[in-house]
């Protein structure tokens, strides 16, 4: 610490320029002094940048063996030659394979059988070479697997360009499609498809059709969403007989179907759209399964005939039930597979068609992840899913729908002797400041004492009805192995305990989202896992938001904060309609041009509640080519609590200057952008070794 303190007083932090900015509405004024870094073409906001950069590095400098270290046990964990579990599609099975030293995936197939030669697809390495970050969207294969469809992002921003690939040659098709996103369809004549293109907001509006051989400029428009808080999204079923354009907000759907024979046809809509009502599609046989909260708020499934889609014509297959939330179905020839979450964790159930005989897929553990696999195949009675636990590293099983037994294909290999029986995990409960029951998953090397001297690591998220996972992580382990509990408290705000949790985390109930956290954090100490004194926080993009909240509320409670591209100037971007979190954001946050949700929200905007106290020490990350939280977010936020706080702690910003949202790409700096973090916290807990 003593070096430390020495260069504390060595290196002053930077100090960015104050330009005030008045911001008006509804009578209320507030007083922006950085609202100038906006600018990215200001070379003063580089430089603020790059010096923040700068402090950041000679203040860590301290750690580099410390990162190294953490680095080099993260990567000696991982298999770097490895394997996907192959997936059969028609008489091809795709998979992904690494090699020692190369960041990124290659991408293969084999005809007929796994003996067969191996053809690759794509080497992700090769595409990547001479850009600092690369990032593969779209891969899809034609149906008749003679095409390759794929699109990159080499910027972080998350625009994406589209190439075709002639599979038996190896040659590209001479058009790109620019400015593309994710979602991509290919009718089933081989030669047409269909794809998105984003507006200024990075926003998903228009479905273009493409013929390929020809020139972008005669692609057709076949449809233009107008309306801001509105995704665009085209994707096929696993029958292949339907395109299902999808437009979707934060809280309502509208699904539109094309028969996938006749991709030059018109698009038909299943149910034109209906304020707060919102619904999924899935096709089998005469006709389609649909997932709705339309008088159900935890999601019903119902059925029409593709002859008659309207609403007037669905019928009820599982009715709405107020202890299970359905989260979507998939369809296979003779059995519907149903996700649904019971008392906050995920569960499968099976249902044959042809019978009607139901079946349970069970888990052991008492906290746990699984999710759908790769099902690309609608003729089959084998459904793949993954399985994880915070001890359980990621496992690919296969499970034969008509005998009920599953067969474990995978299960992530952690090198370096892991054994998963040295390691324990559970889920406790902590009370709410209105009563309600918070679950938190917890993890731990075998031996911990609840004494009140562990230090803990706690993270959630609690936005956006998105569930936290209860997942494996070999880079965790650098933490576990050091005495380190890990915790996730589940908070409302997701949809952990049902679709209410998340309602009752949203718009002028937000704030439950922070008190759940609190109340967690306090529910640890209280029951003596940690002490505030050895309590690190942790939370990324909305997650920030939480972490910003927290921080300004009860900076007591905590020793460090890690703040990954924190959403955390809540009211001046959701009024910014030429940003992505705006108007489609109306849903989630409210909309700020009414007064009751700005005054709301501007009660715990972090940017708006920096005031002059002692903060915890924190470490911001962010990304220059973020096109979700722009950079200058945690930028201000920084310079303003660099202003304010009155404590001695450390007060770190690192902006990745050339990615984005996401960080870095490629396992390896990946890697590295984990074991600073990750440093930084270990270091501000006094846990590394003299």
């Amino acid at each position: 610490m003593a070096q430390e303190n020495h260069l504390l007083a060595a290196v002053p932090p930077p100090s960015a320029k104050k330009q005030p900015q008045v911001l008006e509405l509804h009578g209320d004024k507030r007083l922006d002094d950085y609202f100038w870094m906006r600018d990215r073409t200001n070379p003063e906001v580089i430089a603020y940048l790059e010096a923040e950069n700068a402090y950041t590095e000679a203040m860590m400098q301290h750690t580099e063996a410390l990162q190294a270290s953490l680095y080099n046990e993260m990567l000696a964990r991982i298999k770097e030659t490895d394997l996907s579990v192959p997936y059969r599609k028609d008489d091809y099975y795709y998979y992904s394979r690494t090699e020692e030293g190369k960041s990124y995936p290659i991408y293969c197939r084999k005809k007929g059988s796994l003996d067969a030669p191996e053809q690759v697809l794509l080497d992700q390495n090769e595409l990547a070479k001479g850009y600092e970050f690369f990032n593969l969207g779209v891969f899809q294969a034609s149906p008749n697997h003679q095409l390759l469809a794929y699109s990159v992002d080499t910027s972080g921003a998350e625009q994406y360009t589209l190439f075709f690939l002639d599979l038996t040659t190896s040659q590209l098709y001479p058009e790109t499609l620019a400015d593309t996103y994710v979602s991509f369809a290919w009718g089933n004549d081989n030669k047409t498809v269909f794809y998105t293109k984003v507006d200024a907001t990075n926003r998903p509006f228009k479905l273009f059709r493409h013929t390929l051989g020809t020139s972008p400029d005669e692609d057709v428009l076949i449809y233009h969403e107008k309306d801001e808080a509105y995704f665009l999204r085209i994707s096929k079923t696993r029958s292949q007989a339907y395109l299902l354009m999808s437009l979707g907000s934060n809280i309502t759907s509208e699904v539109h179907y094309l028969d996938a024979n006749n991709p030059t046809g018109s698009f038909q809509v299943i149910h034109p759209r209906q304020q707060g009502m919102e619904y999924s599609v899935e096709h089998h046989s005469d006709r389609f399964y649909i997932v709705t909260n339309d008088e159900a708020l935890n999601f019903k499934l119902m059925q029409t005939l593709v002859a008659s889609p309207a609403k007037e014509n669905w019928q009820t297959v599982i009715p709405h039930r107020d202890d299970v939330m359905l989260s979507g179905v998939s369809a296979f020839v003779d059995h519907l597979v149903i996700y649904e979450r019971k008392a906050g964790l995920p569960t499968i159930q099976v249902q044959k068609l042809s019978t009607g005989e139901e079946n349970e897929i069970t888990f052991p553990e008492p906290t746990y992840s699984v999710y759908e696999g790769s099902n690309p195949e609608f003729n089959t009675t084998t459904l793949r899913f993954n399985y994880t636990s915070l001890i359980t590293p990621s496992s690919v099983f296969d499970y034969d729908l008509e005998t009920h037994e599953r067969e474990l294909k995978k299960e992530t290999e952690v090198l370096g002797g892991y054994e998963k029986t040295q390691y324990e995990s559970e889920r406790i409960m902590a009370t709410a400041s209105d009563g309600t029951q918070i679950p938190i998953s917890l993890v731990y090397k075998l031996g911990i004492q609840k004494d009140g001297k562990n230090s803990l690591f706690l993270t959630a998220y609690g936005s956006y009805g998105a569930s936290y996972p209860a997942s494996f992580s070999s880079t965790r382990l650098s933490l576990l192995d050091r005495g380190v509990v890990f915790a996730i408290a589940h908070i409302r705000g997701g949809a952990e305990m049902g679709r209410k949790w998340y309602e009752e985390g949203k718009f002028l109930h937000k704030k439950n989202t922070f008190t759940d956290f609190i109340a967690c954090a306090e529910h640890l100490i209280t029951r003596k896992w940690t002490a505030s004194d050895r309590l690190a926080i942790s939370g990324g993009s909305a997650g920030g938001l939480l972490m910003g909240a927290v921080l300004n509320s009860r900076p007591d409670l905590f020793k460090v904060a890690h703040a990954a591209v924190p959403f955390v100037d809540v009211v001046t971007t959701i009024l910014d309609t030429s940003l992505p979190l705006s108007a489609m954001e109306w849903e989630e946050w409210g909309n700020p041009n009414n007064k009751t949700y700005y005054d709301y929200m501007k009660s715990y905007s972090p940017y708006d509640n920096v005031k002059a106290q002692d903060y915890p020490h924190i470490l911001i990350t962010a990304g220059l080519n973020d096109s979700r939280v722009k950079y200058w977010e945690p930028a201000k936020w920084t310079a303003k609590l660099r202003e304010l706080k009155t404590d001695n702690n450390l007060l770190l910003l690192k902006t990745n200057m050339g990615a984005g949202h996401g960080g870095a790409s490629g396992r390896y700096e990946s890697l590295k952008e984990i074991a600073f973090e990750y440093a930084f916290v270990l270091d501000r807990l006094n846990l590394v070794e003299a």
